[in-house]
């Protein structure tokens, strides 16, 4: 039985990847920074891989510390570095999401280098593809081929500093140490959760659902269903015409206003948000910093990011969007996230 290392196995997205591995034959070796997400990590096991708890082993090891990364690499076939920091508000020091985005990546292949593992396959994100590229205006289409070019940004997000550098460096050590990379690149990841530590993403619909987001940006995202995300790994992993490729998992583009009408529709009785904010509050809010810094680059523009070359890996068609912002839905009221509703 192969044996995967699974990096931040305690995420949103490495929660999942995890249970294809297992359901797929493959053992795990999952990190974790403490013991604090442990059992929500046990909890994803037996909703998506039950019986399979035997073939998961979880290790310490920090992505800003060499500790425990020689020993999480012994008996490693293939690395699937998921492990991300994301954060809801811009960070006043953006080295809080950049260090453990870009040192964390060049430690984690640096010691799979040395332990020779040669296989990788790493999460990265559509903020390496489609930023600072001029589009400022109007609609364009993105594929692989883009990359994103941090010094034409029109303001700076430390989560897109942090997944694009971290890529460029895992691209040049994979080149340098000959590594079989794959990079796949999801947009806003909504579906179903296992348990209530979630992602920053889910907030996006659970706060539209209860009302408690009081207003929504005219801007849009390319929405991924985590369940395709987590797919898509295990169909890098096992299929070689992947190696130094970059896959985008994105479905189609939809506005908030567009989110807030599917679950308008579902939960007629909630106070699902309906006001706007035009563009120039936006703007200015942005200066400011805090969570509006994290969206002023997509403001005005409209980002179609083309996934047919990830769906053509995956082997079948992506899980509609209204599915992902459905269950995405249902997980929040039942894990406690939505805000409930009066009597």
């Amino acid at each position: 039985m192969d044996r995967v290392l699974v990096t931040g196995a305690s995420g949103f997205v490495a929660k999942h990847v995890i249970g294809e591995l297992l359901r797929a034959g493959y053992a795990v070796r999952g990190t974790v920074r403490g013991q604090g997400k442990v059992p929500g990590i046990w909890a994803a096991v037996a909703a998506l891989a039950p019986g399979e708890e035997a073939n998961l082993e979880l290790v310490a090891a920090d992505l800003l510390d060499d500790h425990g990364w020689a020993d999480a690499m012994q008996g490693i076939s293939a690395v699937m570095h998921v492990a991300a920091a994301i954060v809801a508000v811009e960070p006043k020091d953006p080295a809080e999401v950049v260090r453990p985005a870009v040192e964390g990546t060049e430690r984690v292949l640096a010691f799979a280098a040395a332990a020779g593992i040669k296989r990788v396959v790493m999460t990265s994100s559509i903020a390496t593809v489609g930023y600072g590229l001029g589009h400022e205006r109007g609609v364009r289409r993105y594929t692989e081929a883009d990359f994103t070019n941090l010094d034409g940004m029109r303001q700076s997000w430390a989560y897109c500093i942090g997944k694009t550098r971290a890529e460029r460096a895992a691209w040049t050590f994979a080149e340098q140490h000959g590594l079989e990379l794959t990079t796949i690149h999801p947009g806003a990841i909504l579906g179903p959760a296992t348990d209530a530590d979630t992602s920053i993403s889910l907030g996006l619909v659970t706060g539209l659902l209860d009302g408690t987001t009081p207003a929504m940006a005219r801007i849009g995202f390319a929405i991924s269903d985590v369940r395709d995300v987590a797919a898509m790994h295990l169909a890098a992993l096992e299929k070689p015409e992947s190696v130094g490729q970059r896959y985008l998992c994105t479905g189609p583009f939809m506005r908030f206003e567009q989110v807030a009408d599917v679950l308008r529709r579902a939960y007629p009785d909630y106070p699902v948000t309906s006001k706007i904010v035009p563009d120039w509050i936006i703007r200015l809010l942005a200066a400011f910093g805090g969570s509006v810094r994290q969206v002023i680059n997509d403001v005005g523009n409209e980002k179609h990011f083309d996934g047919s070359k990830g769906e053509a890996l995956l082997g079948r068609p992506y899980r509609s969007v209204e599915d992902a912002i459905l269950s995405a839905a249902e997980s929040g009221i039942r894990f406690g996230l939505v805000k409930a509703l009066h009597a």
